[in-house]
């Protein structure tokens, strides 16, 4: 094996996105060095696998865990690693609950160690230019229409529909945190209705209807069974013009000029960024997105649509 020269970082579930985005952004950047994996049903060639965390970090040396199990469960994979000294970065969502959240930072504060509550979608290369146009803007009317193929975004991962999976909510909240990161002022939530599979415990489709800073409409529409062409767009009105976010944030119109955008490498920023809140000692736990998918749970009015299966 190569000799070390970054942070040494064990990954903790090995499944899709831990492929397609995290393996692939940890090879290319500088700052950490991958030593081991722990995963029920994989493994990563050329660096040391476990089972699970605990063997994990019984058997190798570590500075650094990045979590990207489903959020069930993961309350107890991330206090293992805090508890072992352990800097953490996790996955959206952070975990199944807002408590779980808090406990972690808690717990992180008191052992000195850094959390990084991750929500990829900022790192768009759209997001943060948005953010600054519309710094100052009156803000009139805000619509999100995030709408995916689940079978092809997550086939057959039967978790998302179970309690604590969040369903749509799983991708919608990529919209709520790009939302919280670009709009000025505060969202709140005013009503919502949840569309859930009679055989499932999780919503298939919903729309939100909230408030921004209090005044202005914001109307949400989630679909995880749309095929074809996918969805995923915030259109934002203000009193100088129309600033549209397309294709999750990687293309951005302003009063219907096309502004030029980086590549995108969302994981890659993400990384860039967790090993800047080691560096400095200090963690980023952000707990909006999540906050509002449960004011959904909580406020949305339940309605029992046909059964699905993947």
């Amino acid at each position: 094996m190569m000799a070390q020269t970054g942070i040494r970082l064990g990954l903790v579930g090995i499944g899709k996105i831990a492929r397609d985005q995290h393996l692939p952004a940890i090879a290319k950047g500088g700052d950490f060095d991958l030593v081991a994996a722990a995963s029920r049903n994989a493994t990563v060639d050329g660096i040391a696998n476990f089972r699970d965390i605990a063997g994990m970090l019984e058997g190798v040396e570590l500075d650094a865990v990045s979590i990207a199990t489903p959020p069930q469960g993961r309350h107890a994979i991330a206090t293992a690693a805090l508890a072992a000294g352990r800097h953490l970065m996790l996955e959206k969502p952070p975990s199944a609950t807002v408590s779980e959240v808090r406990d972690l930072a808690r717990f992180a504060a008191e052992q000195g160690v850094t959390l990084f509550a991750s929500w990829h979608s900022r790192e768009a290369s759209g997001v943060e230019a948005a953010r600054a146009w519309l710094s100052g803007k009156a803000i009139r009317s805000v619509r999100i229409e995030w709408k995916e193929d689940v079978r092809h975004w997550h086939p057959g991962q039967e978790w998302i529909f179970e309690a604590g999976g969040l369903g749509v909510f799983d991708p919608a909240i990529n919209a709520l945190s790009i939302a919280t990161r670009v709009l000025p002022g505060a969202l709140v939530l005013e009503k919502a209705v949840l569309h859930v599979p009679s055989n499932r415990e999780a919503p298939i489709a919903a729309e939100l209807d909230m408030r921004h800073a209090g005044e202005a409409p914001v109307r949400v529409e989630l679909d995880f069974l749309q095929t074809g062409p996918q969805t995923w767009d915030i259109v934002i009105e203000t009193g100088a013009g129309t600033l549209i976010l397309r294709k999750g944030g990687s293309e951005l119109s302003i009063a219907g000029e096309e502004v030029s955008l980086e590549p995108e490498r969302e994981y890659a920023r993400l990384y860039a960024h967790f090993a800047e809140l080691i560096r400095k000692g200090e963690s980023d736990v952000d707990l909006r997105p999540l906050e509002l998918v449960a004011d959904a749970f909580l406020l949305g009015r339940h309605e029992t649509v046909e059964a699905f299966e993947f």
